[in-house]
């Protein structure tokens, strides 16, 4: 049995009779049983992949397998082994957050004895229960998403596609759910993820994969991912510095109104010591899976 959870080849995603390529030729392969993350600016062909991996999307060229069942050609295989948490998902305003969980578990066959003890375990494990009777029009922005992320999770099923599962959610709220994905991976799920947070692809992910304009850029481990950075240390700078002087400390990222100086220990140290005798506000940390990211396709203000 292949150690893959998906396999894709030379994925290919073309709209409007050829005027716009949301995925180019992207080959990726997903190992069973963690969490494939990716990452990528809106349009970076991220919610595409995961519409075609998860059969709800026509690729143009190209293949994906999940478990070995070809997306196209065997996709009700594929339908039985996966689940999706669409980023577009709303709740259905006069349903509880039970009646969101117990009828996807029912309407994917699950019996109802097992269903209700599975709901409310889901519900449960995101601190729903509380609100479980409660409407979903009577429910906060975060306690809505947290239901959505529930009915996924509660399937259990042997895939699960998670696009932005945390999206809106409150730090506390996002580690919960956090604590639940790594939950599920070790009872035998892989989780395919995207996120715009980076701190939560830096903790949860096993692989990462960055796409921009519809292309992998890079892929690999986390540590694998940062070792490309090749500065060791990063110092942010909030004031008391010009652009041109932090430039003899290593090479300058500007991200909003803070400049980022990407360099090796000396040099941050000497930079550290000339901030306090300036009385200047910095600050330094190891370089980030964010680093490399803003490294690869420009910050976000970046108007390429």
């Amino acid at each position: 049995m292949s150690n893959l959870a998906l396999e894709s080849i030379d994925l290919t995603k073309v709209y409007r009779r050829g005027s716009v390529r949301a995925l180019s030729n992207v080959s990726l392969e997903v190992k069973r049983g963690g969490v494939f993350t990716l990452l990528g600016r809106n349009g970076a062909g991220k919610t595409t992949f995961l519409r075609i991996a998860s059969t709800q999307l026509l690729p143009t060229r190209g293949q994906v397998f999940v478990f070995g069942y070809d997306v196209v050609e065997e996709a009700d295989f594929v339908r039985e082994d996966v689940a999706v948490l669409p980023q577009e998902a709303m709740p259905i305003p006069p349903y509880t957050p039970w009646d969101h969980v117990y009828h996807t578990l029912v309407i994917r066959g699950v019996p109802r004895a097992e269903a209700k003890r599975r709901a409310l375990e889901a519900l449960e494990e995101l601190e729903l229960l509380e609100y479980k009777d409660r409407p979903a029009d009577r429910l906060s922005g975060g306690l809505r998403q947290r239901t959505l992320v529930a009915m996924a999770l509660a399937t259990k099923a042997s895939l699960l596609f998670l696009d932005e599962p945390t999206l809106g959610l409150d730090p506390v709220s996002r580690r919960r759910v956090w604590e639940v994905v790594r939950e599920r991976c070790r009872s035998g799920s892989t989780i395919v993820l995207t996120t715009h947070y980076l701190d939560e692809a830096e903790v949860l992910s096993d692989e990462v994969a960055i796409l921009d304009g519809g292309k992998v850029l890079t892929k690999g481990s986390v540590e694998e991912l940062k070792a490309k950075v090749k500065e060791s240390v990063k110092v942010e700078v909030v004031n008391g510095f010009s652009e041109e002087e932090l430039t003899s400390f290593g090479r300058i990222i500007k991200v909003a109104d803070r400049l980022k100086v990407l360099t090796d220990e000396g040099a941050a140290e000497e930079l550290l010591k000339l901030a306090v005798r300036r009385k200047a506000k910095v600050r330094t940390s190891p370089i980030s899976l964010e680093d490399l990211f803003v490294d690869l396709c420009g910050p976000e203000d970046d108007e390429r």
